[in-house]
């Protein structure tokens, strides 16, 4: 129907229709897949949830005297400084060290009830242009004779700031449950005995890959909205999974493909890097990501059009202390959204751990850049692989 530079020259010349996938959705229903795709050019997703394996590369700049960083805290969280004198790597579920030294203990027998900061806090202090107390330790020789060295930095006194996340957006996920006798604390939050509560982290139809389910729109190289900036898929996200089991509509029924994101934190908004803690787990890093779909053929329409009734997730029991936990069959995304599910003929109340509101937004914020002209679509230097299978087959196919 059309090209990716056809759809770049009408958005230079701010003539492109864009929807956001759910303004997308509704004009299919009213008017059918094939007018809606001779109408519209973009499509705009977006997900604002947390994603701890997440983290920023930092440097530093040189001291005088200079100084080979072998040791480091930011704000007492410590940073990887494996790399060259000044270069740091900050992981978002990274905690801060204990005034001992020691990391701090978290633990269900000893939960604690303070907030205990983490990478992802830091992260998030730095891209607010707040300032963060900095202490190293180094390595001393000829060319670096500093020992040691205490500042505070910030995100106009460093050199490079940016994220590179090792595994974001996740295309489907698990909806997470507690079938044993005792309060469960995990990545998706308290989960409460005997059936007491459920969570589910992947905003649903909404979400960039269940639109382009066969990842057929990005790839090395794509173009997204990152942290409130603008960012770019690098590589796949680690425990990428593209081979999951699919529905009929290729959409998976659990955690499938990844993507890694890299983008300059510099240029990001705090509203949408945010740092987050959960109780007796730890820190974590709430992370804002959009991603533009080109509408070049109908089926993209076709593929935008699914619906939170056609998607599904496996409820999966955290009670059971195992890698691969039995689960109480599939549920749709239509159901969660509802607030309550059946699971063995009880009703449980369910919550969603991203923000629904703020996801829309995400992807309102992306039409405007695009409508505005200050953000055109790039082509993939490389695909995104679709045959990847790292896993055990039955890894996440039981369900």
């Amino acid at each position: 129907m059309r090209s990716l530079a056809e759809i770049n020259d009408k958005i230079s010349r701010k003539h492109a229709v864009v929807l956001t996938v759910e303004e997308l959705k509704a004009r299919v229903v009213e008017v059918g897949i094939t007018q809606t795709a001779k109408e519209v050019d973009v499509v705009t997703t977006g997900t604002f949830e947390p994603m701890e394996s997440s983290g920023a590369i930092i440097n530093l700049g040189h001291t005088d005297p200079p100084i080979k960083i072998r040791r480091c805290w930011l704000d007492g969280v410590p940073a990887y400084s494996g790399f060259g004198a000044v270069d740091l790597y900050l992981g978002a579920t990274q905690a801060a060290e204990a005034a001992d030294g020691e990391e701090s203990r978290l633990s269900v027998s000893e939960p604690k009830t303070q907030i205990v900061k983490g990478g992802g806090h830091v992260i998030a202090d730095l891209i607010a242009g707040k300032t963060v107390q900095l202490r190293a330790v180094g390595q001393v020789t000829d060319c670096y004779p500093r020992a040691n060295f205490e500042t505070t930095i910030s995100r106009e006194t460093i050199n490079q700031f940016y994220l590179f996340n090792p595994r974001n957006l996740y295309q489907n996920f698990i909806v997470g449950v507690n079938g044993g006798d005792r309060p469960l604390f995990t990545y998706l939050g308290p989960l409460q005995p005997r059936l007491g509560n459920a969570v589910y982290s992947n905003p649903g139809a909404i979400s960039p890959l269940f639109n382009d389910p066969d990842l057929q729109l990005i790839g090395i190289g794509t173009r997204i909205f990152l942290g409130g900036g603008i960012g770019y898929i690098a590589w796949e996200g680690t425990q990428h999974f593209p081979l999951q089991k699919r529905l009929p509509n290729q959409t998976p029924i659990g955690p499938a493909a990844t993507l890694a994101l890299i983008g300059d934190a510099k240029q990001m908004n705090p509203q949408w890097v945010r740092g987050c803690y959960f109780k007796s787990y730890g820190p974590s890093l709430m992370l804002g990501v959009g991603v533009p779909l080109p509408v070049l053929t109908e089926t993209v329409v076709a593929n935008c059009a699914v619906q939170d009734r056609d998607l599904v997730a496996p409820i999966v029991d955290f009670s059971i202390p195992r890698r691969v936990r039995p689960t109480f069959g599939l549920v749709s995304y239509a159901q969660l959204k509802s607030g309550r599910m059946a699971i063995d003929g009880k009703s449980v109340r369910v919550a969603p751990l991203a923000s629904i509101a703020l996801s829309r937004q995400v992807a309102r914020e992306l039409k405007q850049w695009i409508e505005a002209g200050t953000f055109t679509l790039t082509e993939p230097v490389a695909p995104i692989p679709k045959e990847r299978s790292f896993l055990p087959q039955d890894r996440w196919t039981e369900f």
